[in-house]
This record gives structure tokens, sequence and C-alpha cells, in this order.
């Protein structure tokens, strides 16, 4: 199965869906030698991975993740006039370790969406990097990250923020930690694993390295049952919307998708040079997350609320991008998101210890 996959990819022929989810899972169960693992991810990168082949890939890794029991406190029936009322949860999430030196966004972004009422679902993988190491910038801050699934679940319902990071030698991607650590490229993996979101949220904001995979991913997205979403390309930002250029959007709403681009000066932002967004160490990325939610105004300021804007009219929570950053502004100078911080501190940290497991992130059907 996987050399002929490998040698339809390398003679520039596509899997279909269903091929890409039986390769792909066998690569998850650990069953390809690393060698065709790392052949078919650097074919898969060279001729362009497919709607079809991202799709299959990332209904691998879902089958594959511990799913969020959420909601089990409801009668809850398969019925849009019993769970009308349920809110939204929002995935936000990048795609991986992202090469640019910008401090943390996604991590301010997450508290500021968290303000506004909507419930924050984010999986990732635990990577440290000394720039942009999310999980590292979220445990520094003071979050407890080594929590139960089911206090996970507890956290999104009662705080509305869950978090589930997992280290790289741990979870199903333990088995292509080290293959793609060696190949020292981004493959297929570091585009569904914010597909493979374990809360299967409805609604998404995600970020790509390449601006011709907005479109691409929003497809995806909709394909695998996705309602909303905004995937965004960012001039010298890359997987943020950017301040420093033109950012491409391809917006998922009702089933149809528009691609279209956009600058800052559209939204009353100043342009600026990606040395005013520069990051530093996990303290230093930290120390600039904290300094927003405290009300510091700059460029840094202006990326959150951009960002936290374009995640609040993914969510539907404002009906544009425009009305999502005056909201996002809102949330931040009310106090509303640092209070989602504190919170989350406060929950997280009363957890009971909790050593991580493998069962924590692989689901079994029996």
């Amino acid at each position: 199965m996987i050399r002929a996959a490998i040698k339809k990819v390398v003679l520039g022929k596509g899997l279909g869906e269903k091929e890409a989810e039986a390769v792909v899972g066998r690569i998850i169960d650990g069953k390809v030698p690393a060698s065709q693992v790392g052949a078919l991810l650097t074919a898969l990168r060279m001729k362009g991975e497919s709607v079809d082949e991202i799709t299959g890939a990332a209904r691998a890794l879902k089958a594959r993740l511990y799913r969020f029991q959420l909601n089990n406190h409801l009668l809850n029936l398969d019925r849009d006039d019993i769970n009308f009322e349920e809110e939204t949860i929002l995935e936000v999430s990048d795609t991986g370790v992202n090469g640019t030196q910008i401090f943390n966004v996604s991590a301010a972004t997450t508290f500021v969406v968290a303000g506004s009422g909507r419930r924050i679902a984010r999986y990732g993988n635990k990577m440290s990097s000394r720039f942009l190491g999310t999980a590292d910038v979220l445990e520094r801050l003071g979050i407890n990250l080594d929590i139960s699934s089911s206090d996970v679940e507890r956290c999104i319902e009662e705080v509305g923020i869950g978090l589930l990071f997992s280290p790289m030698q741990h979870g199903p991607m333990r088995s292509v930690a080290r293959t793609r650590t060696e190949l020292g490229i981004r493959t297929i993996f570091n585009l569904i694993n914010p597909l493979a979101n374990p809360a299967n949220a409805s609604s998404h904001m995600l970020g790509v390295y390449e601006a011709g995979l907005t479109d691409t991913i929003a497809r995806v997205i909709r394909r695998l049952g996705g309602k909303d979403a905004v995937v965004i390309f960012g001039e010298e930002t890359y997987d943020e919307l950017s301040l420093c250029g033109t950012t491409k959007v391809s917006h998922l709403k009702d089933g149809d998708i528009h691609t279209f681009d956009i600058e800052p000066e559209d939204y009353g932002f100043h342009r600026v040079a990606s040395e005013a967004l520069k990051g530093g160490s996990v303290n230093e990325n930290a120390a600039a997350v904290m300094a927003i939610l405290d009300g510091e105004k700059g460029p840094r300021r202006d990326m959150i609320v951009l960002n936290a804007g374009a995640a609040l009219w993914a969510s539907g929570e404002t009906g544009d991008l425009k009305a999502g950053i005056g909201r996002a502004a809102e949330i931040i100078d009310s106090g509303l998101a640092k209070g989602k911080l504190e919170a989350l501190i406060d929950f997280t940290n009363q957890c009971a210890a909790y050593a991580r497991d493998v069962s924590v992130f692989e689901y079994d059907p029996a």
C-alpha cells in the first residue's frame, strides 16, 4: 500500500480520500518504516497536498484521538431544535512550528475570544521553541497543562477554554515525531493536526504557511463538516493576519467559500515592520501577552485585536471583521480577557496532579 502510494505521488498523481485515510492511518499506527514515511511526506509536499489527501489524512488522525464528551449533562438529542442554545466551540489554532520570530499571537488571541463568551478548544503538539512555543508560553503564564481529559472537558464547560497539548513523543503523532523533526520541512501533518481538534469544533480560525493553502484548507474544513471558518496567510507573519502587509483570507460561511485580500489600513491599523512584532524567549513572550491584557498599546496589541477580531467573526460572534475588531478591543479594555486567563490559571491549578499518558490523546472506540 505505502509503496504504491509513494509511486503514485512521485508521478504527480493524487491519492483519493479513502486511500489517503488508509495510508496515513497505517503511518500513525507505526506500521510503516521511517524511510517510506519520509519519502511519502516529501513527495506530497513537492506535489502539493490536495483536498482529498488532506481530508483523508485528517480523518485518519481524528479517528485515533480522544474525543471530548461535551454536553453530557444535557438531554442531547440529535435535533437542532433541542441543541440550538448550545454555544459554538471555536477552534483557534496554528499549523505547527512557525518560522517567523514574532511574539505569541495565538495565546493572547485565545483569552480575548474567550472573553466574549465563546468557548475555545485548542489542541496541538507541545514542542519547545525559543521564540514561539505556545504550550511553553501558556505554562509560563501559570496555566497547568498537565490535567486529565475529564478536567479539560470541565474546563471548557466552566471556564470556556480547553487546552490539550500533546508532547511530540506521546499520542498518535509520536510515530512520526522523529521523522518530521529529521525532515525539517512542513508536511501534511502540519495541516491535519489543527483539523483534528478532539472537541469537533464547528467554527475554525486557522493559519497556513503558504498563500495557496487558504482555499484548500477551507474546502477541507467544509468536507469535514465545519460550518464557519476563516483561513489566513499573512505577509511576513504567515499564519496570522498581518500588520506587515497583505493577508490572504478564505472565508467559509453557509457552505460558500470566498477568498480575498485585506490590508492593515483597511481596518484602521498602521502598517509596521516585522521588527515591531518580534518575539523572544518564553519569558519575553509571556510578558508581552500579559502586557497586552493589562492594556498596553502599540503594534502588538493591534496584532491581537486584528486576529481576535477575525476569530470572533469566524465564530459568528460578529457579522464582519470590522465589528470583530471593535469587539476584541472592548474585551481587552474591559478586563474580560485577563479575567479569562486568571480563571484558567485558578481552575487548572486546582486540578489533581496528573501524569499524562498516551491514553489521554488516543481514542479507543471499544
